[in-house]
């Protein structure tokens, strides 16, 4: 059943099926019984899967939130009305560790020791390491034991307390590329970024496959939109910004912008 019902979807697993099923079945109970539903953390494909499958269903009293602007990683809030809908109810707790700024501590310790207190992947949203600070995102239900337990970090003293220092928050930084391109196909716009032959880069992407909006896709010919973000493992990381219209010898011009 499942299986035909998420038929329209590509490349997905039964893990991801579960998923999908889950969260059907709790829009379902919050437009029955008038409550709001809240998922745990997702991470980028697991978003784009409930996003196009929430709109098969017709559904659209929804909202992706991680605690603040930014986050990547985000919890889906399914609302029975659209106005209820609002990102003060999200089961999402912000907790800031403060240490020296002498000690130098990466995202996978911040990881590691969220692990070692048996607390699930799922549980913990973005972390977010700067020099003294760290903003680490977590659910509602371990915030508790994430402020009492952790007062070490490997070897390094910490502090936790709830709330996010504003200084330290993702930098997303980008170049802008413009040009012009025979279509809007995956080949053709990753041959423009890589400045590879067309050729090769249907080849790279049968090979190896391209992620568009952080779906895996092996098809050369699959034809892109504005906004699309594509990404082909150790090439980069691309947003087709704008599509500026055809140019006189009937070429698209484009705009590109390549995350740094």
């Amino acid at each position: 059943m499942a299986e035909k019902k998420f038929s329209f979807l590509n490349n997905i697993t039964d893990e991801d099926r579960i998923l999908l099923s889950h969260v059907l079945d709790m829009a379902n109970a919050s437009k029955e019984k008038y409550v709001t539903k809240f998922t745990f953390f997702l991470d980028d494909k697991q978003q784009e899967l409930c996003r196009q499958v929430l709109m098969s269903e017709k559904l659209d009293n929804y909202l992706f939130w991680g605690g603040f602007d930014q986050a990547e990683r985000k919890m889906l809030g399914l609302f029975h009305s659209s106005d209820e809908s609002n990102t003060e109810d999200f089961p999402v707790k912000s907790i800031c560790f403060t240490y020296r700024k002498a000690d130098k501590l990466t995202h996978r310790d911040f990881l590691g020791a969220l692990m070692s207190l048996q607390i699930e992947r799922r549980c913990v949203g973005d972390i977010f390491v700067g020099e003294g600070c760290t903003n680490v995102m977590v659910a509602y239900q371990v915030a508790e034991r994430v402020l009492c337990e952790i007062s070490k970090i490997g070897r390094v003293g910490v502090k936790a307390s709830e709330g996010f220092d504003e200084s330290v928050k993702p930098k997303i930084e980008m170049s802008e590329i413009t040009g012009t391109v025979s279509s809007l196909r995956a080949d053709c716009l990753l041959s423009f970024s890589l400045h590879i032959s067309r050729e090769k880069a249907a080849a790279l992407i049968r090979q190896h496959g391209i992620s568009i909006n952080h779906m895996m896709c092996y098809k050369a010919d699959s034809v892109l939109k504005e906004s699309d973000v594509f990404s082909v493992k150790g090439h980069g990381k691309y947003v087709l910004k704008s599509i500026n219209g055809v140019s006189k010898k009937e070429k698209i011009r484009i705009t590109l912008c390549k995350f740094i």
